[in-house]
């Protein structure tokens, strides 16, 4: 077997389960690749998971003095391995890597059974450039049931904003016509920078009914 992220082979040995189900559950990541990609430390900021932070950080404390509640969880830090990683996975198109972190999303969110996962969706433009949507990617990569709630306008990407811009965004997300809403909504995003896509969405789902929204992050 081989890494999903270098092609480095991978050494481990069989289990004896292994040999009763002739399945054995291959890890992803070779060692030295999963190191590089570092998990959010228990010292994190309360609301949003920002490593290093012991309480509220001063991102989610301005969301609040704005009336906004932010309930987020993500996995791991936005560090300089995870912007290679998403550099080649979103902006280079290497679909096959919504493999990677897939057991990872799977323990977390098959635990969220009253909650309805929600990917964040791709603008068209966007949709037609990439061909597939990057979010949604990672949830199917996993085998985790998701449902499609949200339509997004074209805009210009968030990734070409600065941190002003993020913040003073327009609304870009709108409720599906005559779709079946559920009560809590777990939205799903690939990366949270300063929270205001994920504050947008969930604002176009609470105004539509939606009682309850939190949402998760691959990484922060």
């Amino acid at each position: 077997m081989r890494c999903l992220y270098c092609f480095q082979p991978i050494s481990r040995p069989w289990r004896f389960t292994d040999l009763l189900t002739f399945s054995p559950a291959s890890p992803s990541l070779c060692s030295d690749c999963q190191a590089s990609f570092v998990r959010i430390s228990d010292c994190h900021c309360l609301r949003c998971y920002k490593e290093g932070e012991a309480d509220i950080c001063e991102d989610c404390s301005d969301w609040e003095a704005r009336g906004r509640e932010v309930a987020h969880q993500a996995l791991y830090h936005y560090n300089e391995a995870m912007r290679a990683f998403f550099s080649r996975y979103k902006f280079l198109g290497d679909y096959a890597l919504a493999q990677v972190f897939a057991p990872d999303l799977r323990e977390l969110l098959q635990k969220e059974k009253e909650w309805t996962l929600v990917g964040i969706p791709t603008s068209p433009a966007t949709y037609k450039e990439r061909g597939f949507n990057q979010v949604t990617a990672l949830l199917d990569a996993a085998g985790l049931a998701h449902k499609e709630v949200l339509t997004k306008m074209d805009s210009a990407k968030q990734s070409s904003k600065n941190r002003t811009q993020r913040l003073a965004s327009q609304q870009v997300f709108a409720v599906k016509d005559s779709v079946d809403l559920p009560t809590k909504i777990l939205l799903c995003d690939d990366i949270y920078t300063t929270g205001a896509t994920l504050q947008l969405a969930k604002e176009a789902l609470l105004e539509a009914g939606v009682a309850h929204v939190r949402s998760l992050s691959l990484c922060r």
